[in-house]
């Protein structure tokens, strides 16, 4: 017998459908936390660290375009000076 939530991602105790599995597992893990099985919850864990990875890495590249920007301005701020 296979299990359902692997395929399904409706959560099994709210009825709420999500639209990717991993949704489903995080929701569970968050909203479910006292009623998950022991799959349930590593699947949630799975989820929640490849949630953070994929921060992690968004905040990393925020943070260098936001370092390109500012030193972008300082070189156009010093070439206006230059230019005077």
């Amino acid at each position: 017998m296979t299990d359902t939530h692997d395929t399904d991602p409706t959560c099994p105790y709210c009825d709420r459908a999500f639209a990717r599995e991993s949704y489903r597992d995080l929701h569970l893990g968050v909203d479910h936390a006292d009623r998950l099985t022991d799959a349930e919850r590593e699947r949630y864990e799975t989820a929640h660290e490849q949630e953070e990875q994929e921060l992690r890495l968004y905040r990393y590249k925020a943070l260098g375009l936001l370092v390109l920007v500012y030193f972008g301005f300082i070189i156009l701020y010093a070439f206006s000076l230059g230019a005077r």
